[in-house]
């Protein structure tokens, strides 16, 4: 077990996450989504944690399952929302215990419909808590967000939150976005702050008009409009859609890596072939 902050430190590296499946059917395309991504040798995988803690027991199991079967290496996503300081850390311990060395802390959001309750208030005092529970056994990593969080009121305090953070931290890994220049312009205002805590790049190659749009939506990335107008025009031939989110984000991530990024993480959305079609073009 490799801890992230390791890697980062010995040059570029590649990711991939993944989400817990709620089916049975869900669960064997994770597995052979795993299974396909192998061979590539990843730095590190991470496995995402739901709304409110709904994943829990999932994710842990996932998280371990990788762990203790496989080559590759992971990172265990964490929310504060919907639990007490205490069994955040009995989950850290488990992790611990288990030789899983590697964290993403986050903030996180309550379940569709409800309200949001939880004793740490920001992501930062889950850091500082998988510090305590884990001493050096973790590596914790934390969420940027190129375009701004959304909930963020102006562009100003939330570079001041982010830096924060990321100093309290030893890594960060953003939400994905479309254009280079939203990310060189996170790193150039964090510099600027004195924060210069590695931060991954996240990609997430187009392969379906509509889930990608809901979900820059949902993140708050901004959807070209150049690609939008690529993509409508194509809308009905699924194989054409895909062929230009392959070469788009291959792209995205030659210009990344051209301009000095420490990273690439994908997020795969539990399948393989376009991941592996990008890391093929980049040679990785």
């Amino acid at each position: 077990m490799t801890r992230i902050d390791e890697l980062l430190a010995s040059g570029p590296t590649t990711s991939f996450e993944f989400f817990p499946p709620k089916t049975d059917a869900g669960e064997r395309n994770l597995r052979d989504t795993l299974h396909e991504l192998e061979p590539l040798a990843p730095s590190f995988v991470s496995v995402t944690y739901g709304a409110g803690g709904s994943t829990r027991e999932r994710t842990h199991r996932i998280v371990v399952d990788i762990l203790e079967h496989t080559t590759m290496n992971p990172m265990a996503h964490l929310t504060a929302v919907g639990h007490k300081r205490d069994e955040l850390c009995d989950i850290l311990a488990r992790y611990r215990d288990a030789g899983v060395a590697n964290i993403l802390a986050l903030r996180g959001d309550p379940p569709r419909g409800e309200e949001g309750w939880w004793e740490l208030e920001r992501a930062i005092e889950l850091v500082h808590l998988a510090r305590e529970v884990g001493g050096d056994a973790f590596s914790v990593g934390v969420a940027a967000h190129p375009e701004v969080h959304p909930l963020a009121t102006d562009r100003a305090s939330d570079r001041r939150f982010l830096a924060e953070k990321l100093c309290a931290a030893d890594f960060g890994v953003t939400q994905f976005f479309f254009r280079v220049q939203d990310y060189l312009a996170m790193v150039e205002d964090l510099d600027a702050l004195g924060c210069r805590t590695p931060v991954v790049a996240g990609v997430m190659p187009v392969t379906a008009v509509g889930q990608i749009v809901r979900m820059a939506e949902m993140s708050g990335a901004a959807f070209p409009n150049d690609l939008a107008e690529r993509l409508h025009k194509v809308e009905d031939d699924p194989a054409e859609v895909r062929r230009i989110g392959v070469d788009v984000a291959t792209q995205l991530c030659q210009e990344l890596l051209d301009a000095g990024a420490p990273g690439l993480h994908f997020y795969t959305l539990n399948r393989s072939t376009a991941t592996r079609e990008i890391h093929a073009n980049l040679n990785l």
